[in-house]
């Protein structure tokens, strides 16, 4: 199935897909969802896109006017599709790619400059690394600016309540097989 940029200076660009079957790209009638319900809250944003594949996700929020976008992945072959991603959109300069664990990264002190309003953690399923990098993130909730969101994407089945001290769940949503769960650090 293929991968598109659905709206912003980068919209109908089709995406490439990481090579393999170790990625599982957003649909995109669930990214659509998410980017109608973040609305207005994407522009001139800081997004951090864990375990980001093919990019689709931190690529939209950049189209639809994100000011920047980290990409983490440990995949040589995600990196290089991110890369080549970006130049198809031509949203590189907006970016940074980084192969690089999420949770070696979420476990240093993030200095004042390094936060994000939007952290997004789509893993690999049925790991629990959804929960762990929710975890990571609440123990160093300056990663996730005052007023800043983490949105996990998993499948329903994956879904368990997570006790959090800096971060809350304000929101669920379920298409299909996948679920998206929106959590605040309330400023």
């Amino acid at each position: 199935m293929p991968i598109r940029v659905i709206a912003g200076k980068a919209k109908g660009r089709r995406l490439k897909p990481v090579p393999g079957e170790t990625t599982r790209p957003i649909m995109d009638r669930v990214k659509e969802n998410l980017f109608n319900i973040l609305g207005s809250l994407v522009q001139d944003t800081r997004w951090l896109d864990l375990f980001a594949g093919t990019g689709s996700v931190g690529i939209e929020a950049l189209s639809r006017g994100a000011e920047w976008c980290l990409f983490l992945d440990t995949s040589r072959a995600a990196i290089q599709t991110i890369h080549e991603n970006l130049r198809l959109t031509g949203l590189e300069e907006s970016a940074e790619v980084r192969r690089e664990d999420a949770f070696t990264f979420l476990s240093n002190d993030p200095t004042e400059e390094d936060g994000f309003e939007v952290i997004y953690i789509a893993p690999p399923q049925y790991k629990g690394l959804w929960r762990k990098a929710l975890e990571a993130i609440d123990k160093r909730p300056d990663w996730l600016l005052p007023d800043g969101i983490a949105i996990v994407q998993i499948d329903p089945k994956e879904m368990e309540e997570v006790p959090l001290k800096h971060l809350r769940l304000y929101d669920q949503r379920r298409y299909g097989n996948t679920m998206l769960c929106f959590y605040e650090r309330p400023g």
